[in-house]
């Protein structure tokens, strides 16, 4: 069957939008409405040709059993304490969701909540004493939740649910009866424990927004954070919850900024202001814009988080060259006395310790062959010890991992990790992913999907992008904006050097990304498709004349672009995908997945880009869809995720090698 003969009709419209002097073609428009009988007509046949290219993949079962065995580690978080009480979250091997513990008793099940395993727990947030849970759930993936009140001894849902939520931060006021939280784009708000009016408290426009309330339930932090920046704002809340005054500590900057008031009484702040890779400031709560340096910045590792202990120690964790580390410091004058002993080179997440200081601390560790564990570290013995393994073990194979540097295509230095078996020589089926975007860093990490596809004898790359955080905020704008092509200029570079290099060819090399990966996938498959054999976009941002129109496009014109101001449509134009698909083009391979209740990046992106290269591909290599109800772009059930991987693990196999 020669693909491009079987594809569902999709009706190109002479439509051609004149905007700031650019002339943009829009010829499936029409797809962008999932309600239009079209749509709905067109999505239906593109959901039976998967179905019938996906039941002759040779791979498909092989990975779907393996990929279930190597998910079956469960999921372990560190501690969060409030009172005496501790907060965690526990998945154990056979669990669809994690639970969420109060000391070893289950406070929250979302399958308790919905047995059909549609329903997930977002956010929680226990309150200063630890006797009440507030709680976000969302269903069918949409992530758009609802916050609930329980009573944690009795299980009893006391107050709920509260609208207009999305992950919201939640500060708890002394006493359990009152809480701050953050409506979605729409401010700061305070509610009291069975009022159905809430209070708006503060607001500077449809941005997002932060809180957090020190130990002492004195100090709260507003944080406001735009494209360019974070605003910060501290307030004495020890008077009318309801009548704050808060004073800036920082505002209008272009830098970004994380402050809290610790146990020790001071305010720190944790920012990237006159330091790409971070430093750690202190200042006195009654002044707050005063800021004095404590810990410097680190001319090659970003700091990432930090925790008061007693004793004027200070831990300090960094992320050099995407591999982390703690380090401890003295509270008072900064000095570095030492580090925290750690069980290998990997990713360090969720630094913890008591409220109320303490000498002991916890961190979460994970790398490419360690599913996530906890670790405790002992500021007394300058020690370092589990705290919880993984519930699940499995069997892992003997995979190696490799540094590679590169250079792109200006001439800056890109760093990039393979993994692979040892092997005698020769290239061999590779995926080489990545994402450069919003300074969010690529780090080890157990991964069950990159374990399957090494182990079935292919190479997994992971190239640290420019727009990403791993080598701090100067790395992240220099991929953002209209340096946007640096990204894809890296990516190129990062495939180009696995080909030189005699890992694989282009007839073996597969890409994959999601989101802003999925972006960036697109990109590299209208700029250089003759490089790539297959690509799987998931999630992806396509059309950049149109992202603002919906999800959270409008959100993130700070990191594209505004395709209403006339110079950055043109930085857009420049590399939107779709608008750069042409007639005739030999494409990879190309499978988009997309999830219906997806609200961050709407599926019709990959609708309209599925369509144009259905009709442009030169090539008899089949272009696809992969469409699933009832999930979206966060949480969702281990057997959905299984399920997803093993299918786009079976394409990349059945077409790479």
């Amino acid at each position: 069957m020669k693909f491009p003969d079987s594809y569902p009709l999709a009706e190109r419209l002479p439509l051609t939008a004149h905007h700031h002097g650019h002339a943009i073609d829009d010829p499936y428009r029409w797809l962008e409405d999932p309600l239009d009988p079209r749509t709905e007509t067109w999505l239906t046949a593109q959901d039976q040709l998967w179905r019938d290219h996906a039941a002759k993949l040779p791979g498909r079962e092989r990975f779907l059993a393996r990929l279930t065995e190597l998910s079956d580690t469960g999921l372990v978080t560190p501690p969060v304490w409030r009172g005496s009480r501790r907060f965690h979250l526990w998945q154990s091997t056979s669990q669809e969701h994690p639970v969420l513990y109060c000391d070893d008793r289950v406070v929250l099940d979302p399958m308790d909540l919905d047995p059909t395993g549609l329903t997930t727990l977002d956010d929680w947030q226990p309150d200063l004493e630890g006797r009440r849970l507030a709680y976000q759930i969302s269903r069918s993936g949409d992530e758009q939740a609802d916050l609930y009140v329980r009573d944690i001894a009795t299980g009893t849902v006391v107050d709920g649910p509260i609208g207009g939520c999305r992950y919201s931060a939640v500060a708890w006021l002394p006493g359990g009866e009152a809480f701050y939280y953050v409506r979605f784009r729409a401010g700061v708000h305070l509610h009291r424990i069975g009022e159905a009016a809430d209070v708006p408290v503060f607001t500077r426009g449809p941005i997002s927004y932060g809180v957090q309330i020190s130990a002492d339930g004195r100090w709260l932090t507003i944080a406001a954070g735009t494209g360019s920046g974070t605003s910060l704002w501290l307030a004495d809340v020890t008077g009318d919850p309801a009548e704050l005054s808060p004073r800036p500590v920082q505002d209008g900057a272009h830098a970004r900024t994380a402050g809290a008031v610790a146990c020790d009484g001071r305010l720190y702040l944790l920012t990237d202001r006159d330091a790409p890779r971070r430093r750690l400031c202190v200042a006195d709560p009654e002044a707050p814009d005063v800021w004095r340096e404590l810990v410097p910045e680190d001319e090659e590792a970003v700091l990432g988080a930090f925790t008061v202990l007693d004793g004027d120690r200070l831990l300090v964790s960094r992320t050099r060259h995407a591999v982390g580390e703690i380090a401890v410091h003295h509270s008072r004058t900064g000095e570095r006395l030492g580090t925290v002993p750690l069980p290998g080179s990997g990713t360090i997440a969720a630094l913890t310790s008591r409220p109320e200081a303490g000498s002991e601390a916890w961190f979460a560790y994970t790398d490419a062959v360690t599913p996530v564990e906890i670790w405790r570290y002992d500021a007394r013995t300058d020690a370092t010890t589990p705290w919880s393994a993984a519930p699940g073990r499995v069997w892992l194979p003997d995979a190696r991992s490799h540094h590679v540097e590169y250079d792109s295509a200006d001439g800056t230095r890109v760093r990039m990790v393979v993994v692979a078996l040892p092997s005698d020589g020769g290239p061999r089926p590779a995926i080489l992913s990545g994402y450069g975007g919003f300074g969010i860093p690529l780090t080890p990490g157990y991964a069950a999907d990159s374990l399957a596809w090494v182990e079935s004898g292919g190479v997994l790359a992971i190239a640290n992008l420019r727009g990403g955080g791993e080598e701090g905020e100067s790395w992240h704008r220099d991929g953002m904006l209209d340096r946007k092509q640096n990204v894809f200029d890296d990516f190129v570079a990062a495939a180009e050097k696995l080909i030189a290099d005699g890992w694989t060819t282009p007839e073996q090399l597969g890409i994959w990304g999601e989101s802003n990966g999925g972006l960036l996938v697109g990109a590299a498959i209208t700029q250089r498709p003759d490089l790539f054999a297959a690509a799987v976009c998931s999630a992806g941002l396509l059309d950049m004349a149109r992202y603002h129109h919906s999800g959270l496009g409008p959100a993130w014109t700070g990191e594209y672009g505004d395709p209403d101001d006339p110079e950055q449509l043109g930085w857009l134009l420049a590399y939107s995908p779709y608008h750069h698909v042409a007639k005739g083009t030999d494409y990879p391979a190309t499978l988009f997945t997309v999830s219906a209740e997806d609200t961050r990046v709407d599926p019709m992106h990959a609708r309209k880009m599925c369509a144009a290269l259905q009709w442009a591909t030169g090539s008899d290599r089949t272009v696809l869809l992969r469409h699933e109800p009832d999930v979206g772009h966060g949480a969702r059930a281990v057997s959905r995720s299984v399920g997803l991987a093993a299918d786009v693990l079976a394409f990349l196999a059945a077409h790479t090698s």
